[in-house]
């Protein structure tokens, strides 16, 4: 599967140059052009790799780098002191290029981070008393099961490993593509309302909430009384 970076830099020139070098070996790239922006970009499009600079217009890369635990980080930086490196890495930080910097070398120093960096264990998935078996595209509650179709299951797969947060419907078509070439925006309605009635009828209860104008979320059963 195609690995995506995030590459987190106020630097419009050095943004381009390090997106067309990425992309050219295979990468997806997405752009944030401010720490805040970074962080609003996580949830949607969660990325294997981040690339952050440090002097960044808002939140600075300092602050950001905590924020982004989970997910490997290359601090790209004009900062040349060895206690800032120290820090960072210390931090958190997978790894720090200081500015300017060859391109073959961070090209390297990202393969080898995206090497080492631990595969999410997607295959089995829990949100509360649900579970997803993504092998088999089987959803179960306390032993009642349901089968999923292709797309279901993909659809459910990104909403459980984004519990918090509201995935817009552009972004479901976006980031279940390469799984579901099928599913377009006039029947993503329909994928989603077979979901969630096969959901409910596993314990009753409404797994998917759909935000009005937005998208969808993974909503909490009720407490029992």
């Amino acid at each position: 599967m195609q690995k995506h970076i995030l590459i987190v830099d106020d630097d419009v020139a050095i943004g381009d140059m390090l997106t067309e070098a990425l992309t050219r070996e295979g990468y997806r790239v997405s752009r944030a052009y401010s720490g805040t922006e970074a962080l609003l970009l996580l949830p949607q499009a969660r990325p294997d790799l981040v690339l952050l600079d440090l002097m960044l217009p808002g939140l600075a890369g300092e602050e950001v780098l905590p924020r982004l635990k989970g997910v490997p980080t290359i601090v790209v930086s004009a900062k040349v002191d060895v206690q800032d490196k120290v820090d960072l890495l210390l931090g958190g930080a997978a790894d720090y290029v200081t500015k300017p910097f060859e391109i073959r070398e961070l090209l390297a120093r990202i393969a080898v981070r995206l090497r080492q960096a631990p595969a999410p264990d997607a295959a089995r998935l829990t949100f509360g008393g649900l579970a997803l078996d993504t092998d088999t595209r089987a959803a179960s509650v306390d032993g009642a099961q349901t089968h999923l179709t292709r797309t279901e299951c993909a659809i459910l797969k990104l909403l459980m490993l984004n519990p918090n947060q509201v995935i817009t419907k552009s972004v479901i078509l976006d980031r279940i593509s390469l799984d579901t070439p099928d599913c377009t925006e006039s029947s993503l309605k329909m994928h989603v309302s077979n979901l969630r009635k096969k959901l409910r009828e596993l314990d009753g209860n409404d797994y998917i909430e759909a935000v009005w104008g937005i998208g969808f979320k993974m909503r909490a059963p009720a407490p029992e009384p």
